[in-house]
């Protein structure tokens, strides 16, 4: 098979990603810009549920919450999607219509990838024709790591053929290619792949709309998943991307983010890694359209975050609803 024939990536040094990741920990946020900082942060939560014991009553009851984290409360934001199986996706497409509230899943023989292609693509076109407007697929890691590239770039370009084909003048699907970065085991090969994934999106066109496609840490199914380090990766290969031809890729952390600090500590190192990239003087991605956290817990921690900012009380975690 052939060499891909993309540009090399550039290696990485691990002591100072992480020396850099760490620095964003350090960072503090003015009171009065904090309710701000939540409210952002749960507009870019994906709930997510992915369990063997799903049902169209539990997936409802999450697109309802999606749609409304705080009842009563109008001042809260929905969510940015939701995410289920392709069996479950019909049902939130019909839950969700007219909501604004995106429907996710996940495809490709998620959670392992090990798969024949032809079962990873018809699951994806299933999920399309139910109604998803975003696809979560997975890389086949044992490929990428026996040195499989060209095969990895080739399923992640048909995958994001299906998704280019399938758009209309009222809806576009995007993709969110999840390189589960815990199995990766180092840091060049989380550059490589994000590269590889990079550029096999943009091959297909997805990323001729900003957001059409996405880079993501993990499944949720492996630790470790998201971490700062491998996060801050990915953001450099996503401003890499755009400074050479000028294209904008989402990015989307997943797993390990449960509360409100943390999320906080991912927003300052997306807005100082990517401010002024791009035509936005301050930074595009800080939006849900290009940066999202796979972190259903979070949303929680940040809907009690908000009432403590308002009334100084700290809500139980059961004073909201699981889904």
């Amino acid at each position: 098979m052939s060499a891909l024939k993309i540009p090399p990536s550039p290696p990485v040094d691990a002591v100072m990603a992480a020396q850099r990741a760490k620095s964003f920990t350090t960072r503090s946020i003015k009171k009065e810009s904090k309710g701000q900082a939540l409210r952002l942060a749960l507009s870019m939560v994906d709930l997510t549920t992915l369990e063997g014991k799903d049902s169209p009553e539990k997936v409802r009851s999450i697109c309802r919450k999606a749609v409304t984290p705080m009842p009563g409360r109008s001042d809260i934001p929905s969510v940015a999607a939701v995410c289920f199986y392709p069996s479950m996706v019909k049902v939130a497409s019909e839950e969700l219509a007219g909501t604004g509230v995106k429907v996710a899943s996940v495809a490709t023989g998620f959670p392992s990838g090990q798969y024949p292609l032809d079962v990873r693509l018809r699951d994806t076109e299933k999920a399309i024709e139910d109604g998803a407007d975003e696809i979560d697929m997975v890389i086949s890691r044992g490929a990428f790591l026996a040195g499989r590239k060209q095969e990895v770039y080739d399923e992640i370009l048909a995958v994001s053929k299906l998704c280019r084909d399938s758009w209309s003048p009222d809806k576009h699907v995007h993709l969110k290619v999840i390189l589960e970065t815990g199995e990766l085991e180092t840091l060049d090969n989380v550059r490589i792949a994000s590269d590889l994934s990079i550029h096999a999106m943009g091959e297909a066109g997805l990323l001729d709309e900003p957001g059409g496609g996405f880079i993501k840490t993990s499944t949720g199914k492996v630790s470790p998943a998201a971490t700062m380090p491998v996060t801050l990766v990915m953001l450099e290969a996503i401003r890499d991307a755009h400074r050479r031809d000028g294209v904008y890729v989402g990015m989307k952390p997943a797993g390990g983010i449960r509360a409100a600090k943390p999320a906080w500590h991912y927003l300052c190192m997306v807005k100082e890694t990517l401010e002024g990239v791009g035509d936005d003087p301050g930074c595009a991605w800080l939006s849900p359209n290009l940066f999202r956290f796979g972190a259903s817990s979070l949303a929680n921690d940040l809907l009690r975050q908000i009432i403590k900012l308002e009334t100084g009380t700290y809500p139980a975690g059961y004073d909201f609803s699981e889904a």
